[in-house]
């Protein structure tokens, strides 16, 4: 084994692996680790530019070295095995289990190490590193993931992005400590009792990122601060979206914009959703349901309201568009059988976002026959991107192997209209984005949870989503307000269930609704098989679609959250400078609070508000910890002193929420 410094690097060799760690931002160190001569130099996840710091490296003649940037130090003994500290305190260790009693008490001949290496026939390696586990600790973030835990001591998560699920690896430790997987394949992440595993389906060099600070604000901050962090939300996009599918003509959409209107209710935007175009892949409206898109937007506009229009990667193969991007490599390409990537509703291959020419392609697209005709905004779906079978292994971007890099997918889909629209001379830019990963905040990326169930239970797991997603590094998130799929309109446990998701949507970033609201019992528009009329839409979805009871509830709740926009303003801004959530972790504003860690069904919005949302059907009341302090429940103006759990009414008009005074 032989270290050695390279700059500000500390390197060694040992049995045909090369690691090397280098400071990399506040309080953090880089380590890599390949098998080849060199490394790849893709700073991948960390693209932020970053002053880099002169670390303290020590290397001992007993065949020992350890480097220390600020409060993070990490030693290596004589077998390789790294240990990090956060000051003088051992927060984490890599798992070693071969011929080595000092290290382990457990048997040594295990022969599992810390970093090991499989090799792919014919390509790269798989991978897999290990930590020592400890019991007690605690882990907060990965992203979006359908579960109702808040800690992920103990699950296993697929590291790789599907419909509602979006994998951005980077976790947050209540031993003061984060730590970012920096590769953006395939792979799992397991946080066992025995051992912390990550694992790669295949890589050319081990990649990751580790800080330490005093508190989990500064974490985030650190973390923020070299993979980047929100731009600035436009002021008014802060009160209500309203959306459904789907609308299936431009006079279904006015119609609903001047009912809005009529009743003086203020809509922020309208979201057109899927299938207004002839095919997929055309990526413009059909001429027949929206013959003059031009002059909708300018009605629109008329009021206040900006449009936002659904786009897909997925190429129909009867698309004016398919044989162009077929030869000319635009789309991702399989390894095996059929050039098909996608299903529903058509035989699809996805652009493969990877490639820039690809990038141009699509954005010049809906530049000319979306935003010349005074579209505002994009809505991002379907862009994991959704595959009709999630085989990893079939399918390659021009980048590699979807193995290797697929992750990044949606990031570079929310990168491409994100810059052209900068370009362009766009200002303020936000765009809908079903997925995302580390990174994807910097580019205007309004995220949200997919297509989930419209259940209590489904509710439920947002809860714990929002709160994950921002510690994760997104602080724009937002829900289908009611759930996306939706049985039967009339049944009133929906009724209630939308109501529920309402007001918990009041207090997270955006307010939108949406849904597929069934059964599918509406005539289709058109006997056609394709174009803009002849697929189903769900009922309507308006706040006055459910009735007056519904619809007073609704309402008043919507006169909450314009209440709230100054608050709002201000904590869209600290997502922006801070790279806070706006959605946060209990422990995020009382650390030293051992509930706070355990709380997993509040949360606070922002530093002010605490908020308990309701997620059982027929509940009126419900036990919400307060932390130490003072607070007051803004419906009832009712005080309570900190420290303690208390049991209040949460009727059906509203959840409840506290304010800090």
């Amino acid at each position: 084994m032989r270290f050695f410094q390279q700059d500000n690097q500390l390197c060694f060799s040992h049995r045909g692996e090369l690691v090397c760690i280098e400071p990399w931002g506040n309080n953090a160190l880089r380590i890599r680790a390949t098998r080849y001569q060199t490394f790849t130099n893709q700073n991948k996840a960390l693209e932020e530019d970053i002053v880099h710091s002169s670390p303290t490296i020590s290397i001992q003649e007993d065949n020992t070295a350890s480097i220390t940037n600020g409060k993070i130090k990490l030693s290596i003994n004589a077998k390789g095995v790294m240990t990090y500290y956060k000051d003088t305190q051992q927060i984490l260790q890599e798992y070693f289990r071969n011929y080595d009693d000092s290290v382990s008490d457990e048997s040594i001949c295990l022969k599992l190490e810390g970093r090991m290496y499989k090799a792919i026939v014919g390509g790269d390696y798989a991978a897999t590193v290990r930590f020592n586990a400890d019991p007690n600790e605690h882990f907060y973030g990965m992203g979006a993931y359908q579960q109702p835990y808040l800690d992920l001591k103990g699950c296993s998560l697929e590291l790789a992005q599907r419909n509602s699920q979006t994998s951005i690896p980077f976790l947050l430790s209540s031993k003061g400590y984060g730590f970012l997987w920096n590769h953006a394949g395939t792979g799992t992440a397991n946080f066992a009792k025995n051992y912390t595993e990550w694992k790669a389906d295949a890589l050319k060099e081990i990649d990751y990122w580790i800080t330490v600070d005093d508190s989990p604000k500064q974490i985030l901050e650190n973390y923020t601060n070299v993979t980047g962090k929100a731009p600035h939300m436009p002021d008014d996009l802060l009160g209500l979206w309203q959306c459904k599918l789907r609308y299936r003509s431009q006079e279904e959409v006015l119609n609903v914009v001047r009912e809005y209107h009529k009743r003086n209710i203020h809509i922020d935007v309208i979201v057109i959703d899927f299938f207004h175009w002839t095919r997929q892949g055309d990526w413009h409206f059909d001429p027949t349901f929206w013959p003059d898109p031009k002059a909708m937007c300018d009605e629109i506009h008329s009021y206040g309201t900006k449009v936002v229009v659904s786009v897909w990667p997925s190429v129909d193969r009867k698309s004016e568009n398919f044989e162009e991007l077929y030869d000319r490599g635009l789309l991702i390409q399989t390894e095996q059988g059929a050039a098909q990537t996608y299903d529903y509703q058509g035989d699809c291959v996805s652009i493969d976002i990877t490639n820039p020419e690809a990038q141009q392609f699509l954005f010049d697209k809906c530049m000319k026959n979306y935003a010349n005709v005074g579209i505002d905004m994009f809505w991002l779906d379907n862009c994991e991107p959704d595959y009709g079978v999630y085989d990893f292994r079939n399918f390659r971007y021009s980048i590699g192997t979807a193995l290797s890099c697929t992750n990044v997918y949606p990031k570079l889909m929310a990168k491409t209209f994100y810059d052209g629209l900068q370009l362009a001379g766009k200002k303020d830019i936000c765009q809908l984005v079903r997925c995302g990963w580390v990174g994807s905040q910097k580019y205007g990326a309004l995220l949200w949870s997919g297509d989930v169930n419209s259940t209590f239970a489904s509710l439920r797991d947002q809860i714990s989503i929002g709160i994950n997603m921002g510690i994760a590094g997104i602080p724009w998130w937002n829900s289908d307000v009611g759930g996306f799929m939706t049985k039967n309109v009339n049944d009133p446990i929906f009724h209630e269930l939308l109501i529920r998701w309402f007001e918990y949507a009041v207090y997270t970033p955006v307010l939108r609704l949406h849904g597929d609201r069934g059964p599918h019992d509406i005539e289709p528009l058109t006997n056609l098989d394709y174009g803009g009329g002849y697929l189903y839409t769900g009922h309507a979805n308006e706040l006055w679609s459910y009735g007056k009871d519904v619809y007073d509830i609704l309402f008043a709740q919507l006169q909450e959250r314009w209440q709230l926009k100054p608050y709002l303003k201000q904590i869209f801004e600290e997502a922006h400078t801070d790279g806070l959530p706006l959605i946060r972790a209990m422990f995020l504003e009382f650390p030293n609070d051992k509930i706070c860690w355990e709380t997993e069904d509040q949360y606070m919005f922002g530093d002010a508000y605490l908020v308990a949302p309701i997620y059982a059907y027929g509940a009126r009341q419900r036990d919400v910890y307060l932390p130490t302090g003072t607070w007051k429940e803004v419906h009832t103006n009712k005080q309570y002193s900190g420290g303690q759990f208390v049991s209040v009414a949460a009727p059906l008009e509203y959840i409840p929420v506290f304010q800090k005074i």
